[in-house]
């Protein structure tokens, strides 16, 4: 599909959906859960379906519909009956290895063309080293891959610069293991969603000791306890219009949003702040006007999936912004860094690519055809871009959206955007 979009100016509120990266959490813990849990106000996208089906495959009863209701494996994930697919959801993919490891038998995992590139070897190593067996087919460290549990346990070094969720999943899985886990993290990055999960770990009363990011001692032979939870707005959904209403001058209130919440991308209102946006958290929301943009230095370390929307703020601030530190968005559903300097020049950015982000010089860019290269997060940063470009620019690979923001078109009309999905 394509999207069209034209200069358009924003008003109005609009209510962000939950958050994937909670959703895909509570599947899991749910699903490895004792009893029947209820999922209430989750995201429902490709994403989460996705979560959702492979863990069905795992052995877990799960009903979709306003809320979600799981009835779980109590820590005891069965052999599936055929392949498991997670779609285009690494989050999903690096999860469920972790659970599959807790199966007394073999789990075969693939996914979509992406999915196939994505690379799992550290993980892999760490399932091994725990006890399992892990492998991928194509001697690649990506999927396709087979996991045979059970893992038993044991002390691990685990190599965390490529991606947060090689340890979240280990953390969620390795209570559940028959003996204690004892992990050392090389260079963690993306630490907030690493809180995320200790939080969830922390609300099912699962014991941990930790030291920073850097090493993590887990008693096996625990258990989830049944919940009932409601999941937070999605602050990585939020960022598009957060940076639609910097970029455009315009107001917009975002309803639904935590700033107590551990999820990263909430550094974003930081960091729009600190641009020359001005920030009001209201009882409804977030509110957010935007004006004369200035640029900075970012840390993306802790915030990769920021990246696409920030670029496209920057072609829009006075001066030179650097993104850095953020490597590990080139292992993402696409190489983000390469992809947005190659779809941001073609609308006339001055954008340079460096080996850990990008460095942007601010001035005006034109309507112009660009791909989305069927990932979800370039598609919507392309479509802001084009909120502030006379002409119609059009992004090709739209549908991708859908991963995790099924109704971004429509709320971006409803809230002004002169925006068509063709």
């Amino acid at each position: 599909m394509i999207l069209s979009v034209e200069k358009s100016e924003l008003s109005g509120s609009v209510r962000i959906p939950a958050s994937k990266s909670h959703t895909v959490r509570a599947v899991a813990v749910a699903s490895l859960a004792e009893g029947t849990s209820r999922i209430q106000n989750p995201l429902i996208s490709s994403d989460t379906r996705s979560a959702a089906d492979v863990y069905r495959g795992l052995g877990a009863q799960i009903e979709i519909g306003s809320d979600w209701v799981v009835r779980g494996v109590c820590g005891r994930p069965s052999v599936p009956d055929d392949v498991l697919s997670v779609g285009n959801s690494g989050t999903t993919l690096y999860m469920s290895m972790g659970s599959a490891a807790l199966a007394g038998g073999a789990s075969i995992f693939t996914g979509d063309e992406q999915i196939r590139s994505r690379p799992a070897g550290p993980l892999i190593t760490a399932i091994e080293e725990l006890g399992a067996e892990a492998f991928s087919t194509r001697g690649n460290g990506a999927p396709p891959l087979l996991i045979k549990g059970p893992a038993k346990g044991g002390r691990i070094i685990l190599d965390g610069s490529k991606t947060s969720q090689y340890l979240s999943s280990l953390l969620i899985n390795c209570p559940l293991l028959e003996q204690d886990t004892e992990i050392e993290v090389i260079r963690a990055v993306e630490t907030p969603y690493i809180e995320m999960t200790l939080s969830w770990l922390k609300s099912e009363g699962i014991r941990y000791k930790r030291e920073g990011f850097d090493w993590f001692s887990i008693p096996g032979g625990q258990s989830y306890p049944a919940f009932s939870k409601s999941i937070p707005g999605d602050f990585s959904s939020a960022t598009f219009f957060l940076c639609a209403a910097a970029v455009s001058g315009s107001t917009l209130t975002l309803l639904g949003l935590d700033m107590k919440d551990s999820q990263g991308d909430k550094a974003v209102v930081e960091m729009l702040g600190a641009m020359g946006a001005q920030i009001e958290e209201t009882p409804e929301g977030i509110r957010i006007t935007g004006g004369a943009l200035c640029g900075g230095d970012f840390d993306l370390s802790a915030t990769p999936d920021a990246l696409p929307a920030m670029a496209v703020t920057a072609c829009f601030a006075e001066g030179r912004t650097r993104l850095g530190n953020v490597a590990q968005a080139r292992l993402k559903e696409t190489d983000r860094i390469s992809v947005m300097r190659q779809e941001l020049s073609k609308m006339g950015a001055q954008i340079e690519e460096t080996p850990d982000g990008l460095v942007i010089e601010g001035g005006p860019l034109r309507a112009a055809r660009v791909s989305g290269h069927g990932d979800h997060r370039i598609v919507m940063a392309l479509a802001v871009a084009g909120l502030m470009c006379k002409g119609r620019t059009k992004i090709d690979t739209a549908e991708a959206a859908g991963i995790t923001f099924p109704n971004f078109v429509e709320l971006m009309t409803g809230a002004g955007a002169d925006m068509v999905l063709e």
